[in-house]
């Protein structure tokens, strides 16, 4: 980001927004409450010597140890000045965040996202809908406390002829894996077609362990 740009940010969007500005990779980060995060984003789009006029994305992030266990990124991109910022906002469970539809049109899918993967809630968004998951599903997949198995399973009942849900069942203790990969196992020492480089080195592993 060049160095008059920056000095622009901390001059005029640091103070007047309570914002605090760092470089993660030569990247600028904005962090900033929830209750002054719609005007930083306007200002930052409309701002002459700024002009990130395109969203690029919002994502969730979850620490669900801490109080505000949820932090809403914002990526945006400035064209003419061939820069990127990113804000982001501190948000606890409960809380919910104005949506910035109003704003970016992009914001729109990236918002319901968010809902359907982290329950974030983004107060005047009039389609907050789920987007990824089934129309039944209540739960948030990435949310750091949500099993990799998941509560439900979903399969078609050829009898009842239609899907239904059922709570997951796990009737092993550990999973059972054959290991026919090129890594693992007594596989991982045959030697592929056209790989005489591996069957060079495993002839000289075989060498070494005779020396020894």
């Amino acid at each position: 980001m060049d160095k008059s740009l920056i000095n622009h940010l901390e001059a005029n969007f640091t103070k007047a927004y309570q914002a605090e500005l760092f470089f993660v990779n030569d990247e600028a980060v904005l962090t900033v409450g929830a209750r002054n995060m719609h005007d930083l984003l306007r200002s930052l789009r409309d701002d002459t010597k700024c002009l990130f006029a395109m969203l690029v994305s919002i994502c969730g992030v979850d620490y669900p140890h801490l109080e505000k266990r949820f932090e809403v990124v914002y990526n945006l991109l400035s064209l003419k000045n061939n820069a990127r910022i990113r804000v982001k906002v501190k948000l606890a469970e409960k809380e919910s965040i104005s949506s910035v539809r109003d704003l970016f049109n992009a914001a729109a899918w990236y918002e319901r996202e968010a809902f359907d993967m982290y329950g974030i809630k983004f107060s005047g968004d009039v389609d907050l809908r789920r987007i990824l998951t089934d129309y039944g599903f209540t739960h948030h997949p990435l949310r750091k406390d949500f099993p990799v198995t998941g509560y439900e399973e979903v399969r078609y009942d050829i009898e009842k002829k239609e899907v239904v849900y059922e709570p997951v069942k796990l009737d092993q203790e550990f999973r059972d894996f054959d290991y026919l990969s090129p890594w693992e196992g007594d596989f991982a020492k045959q030697i592929l077609p056209g790989d005489e480089k591996a069957f060079d080195n495993l002839a000289m592993e075989e060498k070494v362990k005779d020396e020894k």
